[in-house]
């Protein structure tokens, strides 16, 4: 097996809209198991809530995430973030993730060329998670 490190996200109960929209924009299979099919009938937690999501992409990525653990609360903070990287040769489906992120989100950093020469931009989405973005354009910093 290759070793990986893959992003594991915690929700407030809204795993599964914040899944779904990973899927539409980054593609891929999205797998989700509920408390209700691990057996679970509520009230805490909530048999429809997201116990595990495995969301794996054409191109590799992999996301998972969960709602919280019963009876704790979730904090959101800025401690955590995403990034997507690519080369030039990835732009164009970076370029598409980013109109995709931005529109539904909050732009922290606008896409743009960086002085260390590449493109950087960040989004924050509708659940409090920071997306950064990063194109290397080939170029030496500093060159135009």
């Amino acid at each position: 097996m290759t070793l990986q490190l893959t992003t594991y996200l915690i929700f407030d109960g809204d795993a599964r809209e914040a899944m779904e929209f990973y899927r539409s924009v980054l593609g891929g299979r999205l797998d989700v198991m509920t408390f209700g099919d691990m057996g679970m009938t509520g009230p805490t937690p909530p048999p429809e809530g997201v116990m595990h999501a495995l969301l794996v992409t054409d191109d590799g990525l992999r996301v998972m995430a969960s709602d919280g653990p019963p009876g704790e609360e979730v904090r959101h903070g800025n401690d955590f973030g995403v990034a997507l990287s690519g080369d030039a040769a990835d732009e164009a489906t970076l370029k598409g993730w980013w109109d995709a992120f931005s529109g539904r989100g909050t732009v922290d950093v606008p896409l743009e060329k960086q002085m260390w020469g590449a493109s950087f931009g960040q989004v924050t989405d509708p659940w409090g998670v920071a997306w950064m973005f990063n194109i290397e354009s080939g170029e030496e910093p500093g060159a135009s």
